[in-house]
This record gives C-alpha cells, structure tokens and sequence, in this order.
C-alpha cells in the first residue's frame, strides 16, 4: 500500500472482501442464537475449517453485575502473564486498562473457554469471534486472550474479531498496545448509524447511572424477547434523551477539543459504519471519533435505542451496497477517483444530502487519509538520521583522539575537564543537536505521529542505544563539571534525561541475537554500561564519605555499596564490556580503584593493629589475673594453716 493512499479507501476494500464472504451474516446469525441461549456464555459452531465462537449479549442479567460503565481496571491487577504482550509500556503512558465488568465477564467464562479452545485449535485453520452488545465487548478480551497465546507459541493460526454495537473496551493505552502488536487489522466492529451503546464509554456517565440501568435492561430484554421492544416508548419519557444529550454534547467536545480533552475509552480496530444505505469502514480512531458524532447527530433519543437490536436488518443490506456501488453516479461524475471514493462513503453512511453534516462528514474522511502520516514520518526521519550523521562521526573522532591522547584521561574525564578549545566546543555543539533530533521523535511519539510499533523497529533499537553509548558519557560529564550534583544530587536519579530511560527500555526489550550473547574476545568500542560514569562518580563520594563517618552503621553501608560497586565494575572489565579509555593511567575510574584499594589497606592495617593491640591488652590482662589469683590463692592458705595450726 503506498503512502499516499487513503485510510477510508483501504477500508473500502477490507468492507468488499467482509460483504463478499459470509463472515458477517454467519458471525450475526450465531450472535442471534448466543443472545437466545440462556444460562450460556458463548455458543460455538465448525463451518468448514473455520469456526465461530459467539458470545452472549444477555450475560449481564445472567450474572447480575453492576453496570456501571465508569469502572476500568489495569490488567496488571489480574496477573503478569494474562494479556502479557500488552503490558509492555513506554516511559510516562499509563498502563493498559479495560472496563471492569467486560473483564469480569470474560475471567468468569475463562476457564470453560481456554478448554474450548484447546481442542478447537486442533482441528482448524481459523476462528472468528463474535458478539452483540456486551457479548462483543467479551468476544474483543477472548481474541486479544488467544492472539496472545497464539503469538507465545508461534502458531499460524488466523483469528478475526467482529463485534456487533459492542461498547469500547478499555483506554487509548490499550488502542496503542494493540496497534504495537499490529493487531488492529484482526478487529472489526460493526456500528449501527444511530446506536448508542458505541458511543456510550467516550462519556463519563456517572451522573445518570440509574439511567443506565433502565436502558440496558431494556436492550437485554428486548435481545431475548422480541415483544419487550415495545417499552422503548416508555424509554423516551425521561430516560433515552438524558443519555442521548449527555453522550451527543461529550462527543461534540472531543471532536473540538483535538486531542486536547481525553474521553474514559479510546478506539481501537477497524469501525464498520452501518446505514440503511450499506456501510463504509474507518480504522483513524480521530476519524472513528468524528464519524461516531457526525451520525449521532443527525439521530434522536429513541432512535439512537432502537438501532441497537436491527443490526440482523443491516447486515443483509450490506452485501448488496457493494454490489450496486455505483449507483449514485447517475448525476454528475466525481472529478476524480479520490473525490468518487469519498462521496460512495457518504452515501454508504446515508450522510450524502444531509448538509451541513455531509461537509463536515466528507472533511473527516479527508483527514482519514492521514493514516499514512506516521510511515511518512518515520521514512523522513530516516533521510534526517543521515544527515546527522556527521555529528556523531566527529564526536567519534574525537572520542579516538582522547583515547590515544599521551595525558590518559580517556574520552569521558578529557571532556569533563575540557577547556575552551575549538575542538571541545565543536563536539558539545554536536551534542546538543544530537539531543535535539532524538527528543523530537520522543515528542512524535508523545503525539502519535509515529507508527506504533517504531520502537520496535531493529534500526531504530541499534541507531538509538549507538546514540546512548556514544553521548550518554558526555551528558554525565557536563553535569558533574557543572556540579549539578550539588544542586539536584547525582545523574541517575536526578538528572537522567527521559530519552534515555525510554531508550533504555527499548534495548532491554529487543530481541537479542545469537551473536550479542557471545563471549567478548577484545574490549568493547564503548563501555555498555552508559552510566557507567555516574556510578564511579557516585563511588568516589561514598570513599570521601567513609573517611569522615563516625557512626559505625552508616560506615557499614558505605563501605557495602562501595564493594558492590568495585565487584560490578570488575565484572565489566573482565566480561570485556569496557572501551579501554576506562582502564587509562588517568582515568577517573583508575584513580578511583588505586584510592580504594590503598583506603581498604588503610583500613586492614588500621584493624590489624586495633587487632594486636587488643590481644596484646587480652594477654596482658590474662598474665596479671593469673599473678593476682595466685596471690589470694596464697594468702587464703596461709590463713587456713594459721587457724589450724599445721604445717603444709
């Protein structure tokens, strides 16, 4: 797919091939039969060598949960392994979280279903999950359950999602862990053009709970019973156009605020907008969003209630859409492919004559295009890493220079005492412009405008630990010639800038090669350790401090943090994971390890002699008891010869 291409027309062609296979009308008919099947979470059907699980939609008056839809949980609160691949987050997003009584749902049918699916992988190629209403918000956890599984075990197995008006299931974190996983493509949700359960979880609902209650006992009733839907009417009196207005004016706020004001729920997957005239596909959550409002508002509180059980209605309707897609053209033509495919959407959404939302409507399939923005970014940062290249080629050279340099200081200490060279100003330059690029893509990420799963990406992982090992030691350099840690206190804690801790996690969650896990037969370019510095930085205060402490417990601590230090940097040096400018005759780290050892000597002489002073105190004092018990001992004889008047 090129770059340029827009995100509604590759929907376009993902909606084609749904309409043209009986995905949907088979996923619909066994939602239907889940829906009727009381006392059962999930029905399951073999079509072939695919299969389909539903879930039930009624499940909330089966186990009598609270509805509330203001409740998400992190799943880090369920375990470490469930989801696993999703708990994975950068530095500053909050975690994955999802609504609690969809979670609630699917953990009570858990069991029965990972049996299920034991065997069902075992006898076919694919499987479709499925579910109306609150079913599709469990049917969402149960596929994210089994591509997570399927992905631990490397299994080819395809697995498609399609939900019928299911609620949002969890936070934009989880949006952005899915499209990390590039999961997105295996969701798609079908969204009737009115229905208010959709759109429900952008708003937060906490004042119109009761509300609540009514209009989903009503929706379950109704799923089961055909002859309930008669009590929408009553609905309309006071409870539908509370919600209505609530829901409709928070929409309006988020598509107006542009980013600047976050909803409770984020979307996520691939939305199949459906209307009485056939049905479009957007996967931009911004466009998702804007489409959710757009359509809303052209609804009414009864409307947005009862559109909700006639997705049976739309899903035969969606099939001969595609089949008869151009008859709209029967007017002027599109001036242009581009223009034709955005007009078959509007007609699609039933939208085409209803100004002035169609305007509004065809802008937000136009801003849909910028679903390519985030490759196009990430390609032209590429074109800019190598035009800087030259700035981290010079501090390469200058990093030799200081190494073969006769003074021995190596790289880090040249730069810490560095004078107002033209050399060393050359190399600071180059350093914060470095820093400029990297905390630029931090802040494209920040905003989205990069894919997903950048991090993730080989060239960027190597490009920015390159990055880390190379300036890092020069950042912690700066800080402690400037002495900000007296000011803020020392770099790792204090001072540490957030591309790095981000960078930091990247690496660790890379995927490591064979090769990396060989053994070193020289020393490293570059000490792997990029706080290598801070931490001998952070020794030498704990030498100093030693030699001033008094209080034997905070002397005990000392000296134990400084032997775990000299134990780490000894097992860097024999593991090779060292650049030889650490071990240079004047090197911060060398002046460091020679004070150590002449203070530990100090030190042992010092209880050497604390040592034979007080054995020679012990024997000493051992000699004059004896001399002192012999005396008594003759005294206390001569008395008792004396009182008996013998002789000895």
């Amino acid at each position: 797919m090129g770059v340029g291409w827009c995100s509604f027309e590759s929907s376009e062609m993902f909606a084609s091939f749904l309409a043209s296979t009986p995905l949907l009308e088979e996923s619909w008919r066994l939602c239907d039969r889940a829906n009727a099947s009381l006392g059962q979470a999930f029905v399951i059907e073999q079509v072939g060598s695919r299969v389909y699980v539903a879930f039930s939609g009624v499940q909330y008056l089966i186990q009598g949960l609270d509805p509330s839809f203001g409740n998400l949980v992190s799943l880090d609160s369920v375990s470490e392994d469930f989801l696993a691949p999703l708990h994975y987050r950068n530095e500053g997003e909050e975690p994955v979280m999802v609504h609690a009584g969809l979670l609630h749902l699917f953990l009570s049918s858990y069991p029965t279903f990972k049996t299920q699916m034991s065997t069902i992988r075992e006898k076919s190629k694919s499987i479709v999950i499925t579910g109306h209403s609150i079913g599709g918000g469990t049917a969402s956890l149960a596929a994210l359950w089994l591509l997570s599984l399927l992905q631990s075990e490397s299994s080819s197995l395809s697995v498609l999602c399609i939900t019928f008006g299911s609620p949002l299931l969890g936070n934009e974190s989880l949006s952005r862990a899915l499209a990390r996983e590039r999961w997105g493509g295996n969701f798609y949700h079908a969204v009737s053009k009115h229905d208010l359960m959709p759109r429900l979880l952008f708003a937060p609902l906490a004042s119109i709970t009761s509300q609540l209650h009514c209009l989903l006992q009503f929706w379950h009733l109704s799923m089961q019973s055909p002859q309930y839907r008669q009590l929408a009417d009553q609905l309309n009196s006071g409870v539908a156009p509370q919600i209505f207005d609530n829901v409709l004016a928070y929409l309006g706020w988020l598509t107006q605020a542009g980013g600047s004001l976050k909803s409770l729920c984020s979307p996520f997957g691939n939305f199949f907008f459906c209307s009485e005239e056939g049905a479009i596909c957007v996967e931009n959550a911004a466009s998702v969003i804007k489409m959710m409002h757009l359509m809303l508002v052209t609804s009414s509180p009864i409307c947005s209630i009862e559109d909700h059980l006639k997705y049976g209605d739309y899903v035969g309707k969606i099939s001969l859409q595609f089949l008869n897609k151009t008859n709209f053209m029967q007017g002027d033509l599109p001036k242009s492919s581009y223009e034709a495919g955005v007009a078959l959407a509007l007609q699609s959404a039933g939208m085409l004559n209803q100004e002035p939302v169609a305007s509004r409507a065809k802008d937000c399939l136009k801003m849909a295009r910028q679903r390519g923005t985030p490759s196009l970014n990430c390609a032209n940062l590429a074109i800019k890493l190598s035009k800087i290249d030259p700035y981290r080629v010079e501090i390469e050279w200058y990093k030799a220079y200081c190494d073969s340099s006769d003074d021995q200081l190596g790289y880090y200490d040249s730069f810490k005492l560095r004078r107002a060279s033209k050399r060393d100003s050359k190399v600071n330059m180059n350093r914060h412009k470095l820093a400029q690029f990297w905390d630029n893509i931090i802040r494209m990420l920040d905003k989205n405008q990069l894919p997903h799963d950048f991090h993730r990406h080989r060239k960027w992982v190597y490009a920015s630990q390159f990055y880390m090992l190379l300036v890092e030691p020069l950042d912690i350099a700066e800080y402690y010639r400037t002495r900000m840690h007296h000011v803020k206190g020392h770099y790792i804690d204090h001072g540490r800038e957030r591309r790095y801790k981000i960078f930091d996690s990247w690496w660790k969650n890379r995927k490591v090669t064979d090769e990396e896990n060989s053994q070193r037969s020289r020393f490293a370019s570059a000490t792997q350790d990029t706080c290598f510095w801070a931490k001998v930085e952070e020794a030498r205060d704990w030498l100093d401090n030693v030699r001033s402490e008094r209080d034997p417990r905070k002397l005990a601590v000392l000296w134990d943090s400084i032997d775990r230090f000299e134990r780490y940097a000894m097992g860097l040096v024999e593991r090779m994971e060292v650049s030889m400018d650490v071990l240079g005759k004047n090197s911060s780290f060398t002046l460091w390890m020679e004070d150590y050892k002449r203070l530990k000597s100090q030190m042992s002489q010092l209880r050497w002699r604390k040592l034979k002073i007080s054995c020679s105190f012990a024997i000493r004092l051992k000699h004059a008891s004896h001399k002192l018990f012999l005396k008594v001992d003759s005294t206390s004889r001569k008395k008792e010869i004396g009182a008996t008047g013998c002789s000895g």
